[in-house]
């Protein structure tokens, strides 16, 4: 027993102080224990990453709309007094949406797919005879040989996507069920989640653990906010221009748009691209595939995905600067797919907060005074 009147030292003292003693101190069972977790450690989360790789992205994504939906959350679960039933709902609201989009999307492109299979004859023939319209010098027969080959694979391509779409059910249900639980994990013990981490941080890296959290939260809220915005604007320029042009599947495309322009390059092109072709070719109609091509790829390529979002994504991450940002999304998606979209900032921001934390003046590796010494005696009144 203590003296009394001497107060208990806590836990983590305890083990700040444990984690003092000089390596040349270990016994040689402490150095086999340590190296024998280390390794087991090591395996252990690689093993875990290996098995989660899949859903990763998944999870990470259930994370930050937790964060972002909180406001909403918080108002419902007030007035229902049920966190459970809180969090529910608001998983509706952002879920139904998106199923709903999806289920029309599908229903729309197999109508086309549909027709493309029952008329392949005309539709090769309506190109060969626009091609033929606009560039006269395409005369040779083979052309049109080769024209119909295109559509035949076109064909059968779109027709090749609903066993497309089975095949990936198995993995998109898994994805959206670590979504969904992660994000209701989060919405309803998201102050434990908060209290055993940083139970779990040493005092001796809390700058270091303030630093990464800081940039880490800063870095996701202005990357996530950034690429909704500006994926929302390209769609809705993709749909104008469809609509002004009388486009069909116009807001088929425009959703398409807003998922595969996720990707800095190579995004929403693959859209206005096609478009203007149709233009040209189903409608004669070159001055409207012409605005179609510099309209789409001055604002929608140049402007929003090489500017906008970085600049936005940093502007509101206040952590990187436009080039590290435009760096980090462009890199990112590259290397690590889809998924870089988060993970490139990511790296970097975490990068950033490692390197401004060693070289500060008063570095992490250093133990604060209290922990060596107790407590700071109070001045002299």
């Amino acid at each position: 027993m203590e003296p009394s009147g001497t107060p208990l030292l806590p836990d983590r003292r305890r083990a700040d102080r444990r984690a003092d003693v000089r390596v040349g101190d270990l016994t040689l069972p402490e150095v086999r224990r340590m190296l024998v977790t280390t390794i087991l450690f090591a395996i252990v989360v690689a093993l875990f990453l290996w098995m989660v790789r899949t859903v990763i992205i998944a999870a990470i994504i259930g994370i930050v709309m937790a964060v972002f939906l909180r406001p909403l959350y918080s108002a419902l679960a007030r007035r229902l007094h049920r966190p459970a039933l809180a969090a529910l709902l608001t998983l509706a609201i952002v879920i139904v949406p998106v199923l709903a989009a999806l289920a029309y999307s599908y229903i729309e492109i197999s109508s086309v797919v549909a027709y493309l299979q029952n008329n392949q004859a005309s539709v090769a023939t309506q190109i060969d005879t626009s091609l033929r319209e606009f560039f006269p010098w395409i005369t040779a027969e083979s052309a049109s040989q080769r024209i119909a080959q295109w559509v035949r694979r076109a064909t059968d391509y779109g027709a090749g996507i609903p066993e497309a779409v089975q095949e990936a059910i198995a993995t998109f249900a898994v994805s959206t069920t670590i979504f969904l639980f992660t994000a209701f994990y989060v919405f309803t013990d998201r102050e434990r989640i908060v209290a055993w981490v940083r139970g779990k941080i040493p005092r001796r890296y809390g700058e270091l653990a303030h630093a990464l959290e800081s940039n880490v939260s800063g870095v996701l809220h202005g990357t996530i906010y950034s690429t909704l915005f500006t994926q929302t604007l390209k769609s809705v320029l993709i749909l104008l221009l469809n609509l002004a042009f009388g486009v069909p599947l116009a807001a088929v495309l425009a959703l398409v748009s807003f998922v595969i322009g996720f990707f800095p390059i190579v995004g929403s092109w693959s859209i206005y691209v096609p478009v203007a072709a149709w233009l040209l070719i189903f409608r004669s109609a070159p001055t409207s595939a012409l605005m179609m091509i510099i309209i789409g790829f001055v604002v929608n390529t140049l402007f929003i995905s090489m500017y906008l979002r970085p600049k936005i994504a940093a502007d509101r991450s206040r952590v990187l600067n436009f080039y590290w940002m435009l760096v980090g999304l462009i890199t990112g998606v590259y290397t690590f797919g889809l998924s870089g979209i988060l993970l490139g900032p990511i790296l970097i921001g975490l990068l950033k907060a490692v390197i401004d934390t060693v070289t500060t003046s008063a570095s992490w590796r250093i133990a604060e005074p209290e922990l060596e010494h107790g407590p700071a005696a109070e001045p002299a009144r």
